[in-house]
């Protein structure tokens, strides 16, 4: 049964995610079509590949996700198709899928999308060419291409004792998202004691297993499903409280992110 994933930036508030979907189960009727989050920011590409990388990982293969996000920064003249963990992703050529898959794929098409100057048209072509990928998989639709933006998540910054982290997301319950992932912390706590800092003089000083490991309106630090560290207050909201906040983005585009993206850190301390 193919398995169709939808991602964009562009709310339910209007036609366009029905009208999309229609289109596509006109195209492949049968197939199976799922949300991500149609509510991803237009500018936060880290936010995105967060969002999207941690859901996908949980589809079979050969799954399609398409991704459709800041789409007409510049004019659409094609979308990528890749193949990614053995499944497929399609989305503008705008650095979003090297942050997704924080590597380059190897296969690499191009959706021809000259002509398209809508919403509906361009997601049009990709229900035409979705019908050649899901008909005749060995017989891949678009031409190859090899030069693409390539855009990758901020890492965490460490040292002898200590590790700095970024605000990635914030939930809407102001729970707040680092881009520290287990295994990362292992590797740099090397069996230590550690603590998490965070505005000033607030202090972590043990991980949960969950929200109900600690009592009250308890500060606390988990490892979320996703696998990256979290800092939370049970029945409260850190973000509010502590003033926390993630992305700032000074423009209007996200092409060139790199050097406009200012985050809060959390520090861990090692002893």
């Amino acid at each position: 049964m193919a398995i169709v994933t939808l991602s964009s930036d562009i709310g339910l508030r209007d036609f366009a995610v029905g009208a999309i979907k229609g289109q596509l189960i006109t195209a492949m009727p049968g197939i199976t079509i799922t949300d991500i989050s149609h509510y991803l920011s237009q500018t936060n590409f880290p936010q995105i590949a967060y969002i999207c990388h941690s859901a996908m990982v949980h589809y079979p293969p050969e799954t399609v996700h398409i991704i459709l996000v800041n789409l007409f920064e510049e004019e659409v003249k094609y979308l990528l198709l890749a193949r990614f963990q053995q499944q497929w992703i399609i989305c503008p050529d705008n650095g979003i899928l090297t942050m997704i898959t924080r590597e380059k794929p190897s296969t690499l098409r191009q959706i021809d999308c000259t002509g398209a100057h809508t919403l509906l048209a361009i997601t049009g072509r990709i229900a035409r060419q979705l019908q050649t990928l899901f008909q005749q998989p060995t017989a891949l639709p678009g031409a190859s291409i090899t030069n693409i933006i390539e855009k990758y998540p901020l890492r965490p910054t460490v040292g002898p004792d200590w590790m700095d982290g970024q605000i990635l997301f914030i939930d809407q319950f102001e729970n707040v998202v680092i881009n520290i992932t287990r295994e990362e912390f292992e590797e740099q706590r090397k069996g230590r004691v550690f603590r998490f800092a965070f505005n000033r003089n607030e202090v972590i000083q043990e991980l949960s297993d969950n929200y109900s490991s600690v009592v009250g309106t308890s500060k606390l630090a988990w490892f979320n499903s996703a696998g990256y560290l979290e800092i939370a207050i049970r029945h409260g909201n850190i973000a509010g409280l502590f003033g926390l906040q993630g992305y700032a983005d000074s423009s209007n585009g996200a092409g060139n992110f790199d050097n406009r993206m200012l985050y809060q850190t959390v520090r861990v301390f090692f002893d």
